[in-house]
């Protein structure tokens, strides 16, 4: 069966008072766009719609080709929102999925529940329901004598009796292609908005005598709908326990859910501990038996098993099994560590691999460069790597020492096992197993500090005594 998705997205949403895009505003680390796209594509969709208006641009740049785009250039309403997909999908077969872009929390079980139901019952069109405790501003469903769907009555409309109906009408819905596209040529915007509603084409496939059926999803948070700032933290608060739960049912231990943020493309291994006020960030994968956190924030980085990383920010790094960060270091795009490679407290790396069982404790820098196994770097030294108009590459060999405080000015190499003194600064290569040292020779004068002091003292006298 041929199954196709409309996503409803041209709304500016005045009442988020931003300048990004609505559906662009993220939950999870996601735009809440992305999330129902993603709903679309685990259901299979063959061809998925998005139906865009203002910030256009933004929208297509952000979902790219997974998607094609209907424009609507007026908001009319929801049913001249979908009606401007008829000229993509109108002469298609099968069955058409409309969904709102922002609904984040929607999930692929169940759009699938929604279409088996569909299937099941041969039905016209299938609306997704919830049970809600306060109803009040939300379309009622009004169900016949066989359970399927009969009117759903806005607000407005209701009845006393009506108005104590918990069921509501979610807005989405599966329908039959051609008959979504029969129905809304005959919708009409003769209301007080006057705007063409999505939800008139159920009242006339009823009129036809055609089937209308409902799934009531269990988690009613499913269909929550984002319209401002407000609604965007209660999303964010449900997506966060759902991720967080999902990792804990998964073998991930989360010391303190409520104090820990994961994205929705995280992955985790089993048996990895995250500590309180760990943030992780966009496509992050962990490895297992990995300890992260305290504060630590981690984004599109990948990381191997065994590995202990505490109080550090990491983007775009890779990190070997077994290896150890931080605390209170950096790992910037380009960083790509070895196997049981140490990275200690304030220690910077960028654009540089290090390869297993490579050391640099503390405090030091090292960018642009290539380092070989079994390298230990001393605290405080660093590489060189701009020199003001281009940055240049490090190279040090397997088996190096580079002493304390020690300047290495690229383009440089150290050749394997060769020892470079600490307060060195290197602007020559050095060969392997050579020893380096560049520094002015110390020279000591024999009882001159006490001079100094006497001298210092003199001074401050003769000031106070003006």
């Amino acid at each position: 069966m041929n199954i196709m998705g409309i996503v409803l997205a041209a709304g500016q949403g005045k009442r988020m008072k931003s300048k990004l895009y609505k559906v662009l505003h993220e939950v999870g680390g996601k735009p809440m766009v992305g999330h129902v796209v993603h709903a679309l594509e685990q259901i299979e969709t063959q061809r998925t719609i998005v139906v865009v208006g203002h910030g256009a641009e933004s929208v297509q740049a952000y979902l790219g080709d997974r998607v094609e785009y209907a424009m609507q250039e007026q908001q009319l309403g929801t049913g001249h929102a979908v009606l401007q997909a008829e000229a993509l999908l109108g002469r298609e077969d099968g069955l058409t999925v409309v969904l709102y872009g922002d609904t984040p929390l929607i999930t692929s079980e169940s759009l699938h529940e929604m279409i088996r139901i569909h299937r099941e019952k041969g039905a016209a069109a299938t609306v997704m329901t919830a049970i809600m405790d306060d109803p009040t501003g939300l379309g009622r469903i009004i169900r016949n004598e066989q359970g399927g769907v009969s009117s759903i009555v806005e607000q407005k409309d209701c009845t006393a009796a009506q108005r104590e109906i918990k069921e509501i009408n979610s807005g989405m819905y599966c329908f039959s292609n051609r008959k979504l596209f029969e129905a809304l040529s005959q919708v009409t915007n003769n209301n007080a908005q006057q705007e063409y509603y999505l939800t008139d084409v159920i009242g006339i496939l009823v009129g036809q005598n055609e089937i209308v059926e409902a799934y009531c999803t269990p988690d009613a948070m499913e269909t929550y709908g984002v319209n401002d700032r407000v609604a965007l933290a209660e999303a964010e608060r449900f997506m966060r326990a759902r991720i967080n739960r999902r990792h804990m049912l998964n073998g991930v231990t989360l010391i303190d859910p409520a104090n820990t943020y994961i994205g929705a493309d995280v992955q985790i291994g089993a048996d990895t501990v995250v500590l309180p006020g760990t943030v992780l960030k966009g496509c992050t994968e962990i490895g297992e038996d990995c300890v992260i956190g305290p504060q630590t924030e981690i984004t599109d980085s990948k990381i191997g098993d065994g590995v202990h990383i505490r109080q550090s920010v990491l983007l775009e790094a890779v990190v070997g099994n077994r290896s150890a960060v931080g605390p209170f270091a950096y790992l910037r795009p380009g960083a790509k560590l070895g196997e049981q490679v140490k990275i200690g407290d304030f220690v910077e790396i960028k654009n540089a691999v290090l390869a297993d069982d490579v050391k640099v404790s503390h405090l030091s820098y090292i960018g642009d460069a290539r380092i070989g196994k079994n390298v230990n770097f001393g605290c405080g030294a660093i590489t060189v790597n701009y020199d003001g108009f281009n940055k240049q590459l490090t190279e040090v060999e397997e088996d190096a020492f580079i002493g304390s405080n020690v300047n290495l000015i690229a383009p440089v190499k150290i050749g394997k096992g060769a020892y470079v003194v600490a307060g060195s600064t290197i602007t020559h290569n050095v060969e392997a197993n050579d020893l380096a040292i560049a520094r002015e020779r110390q020279v000591n004068k024999p009882g001159y500090a006490e001079k100094l002091r006497k001298k210092f003292y003199e001074k401050k006298r003769q000031s106070q005594n003006k």
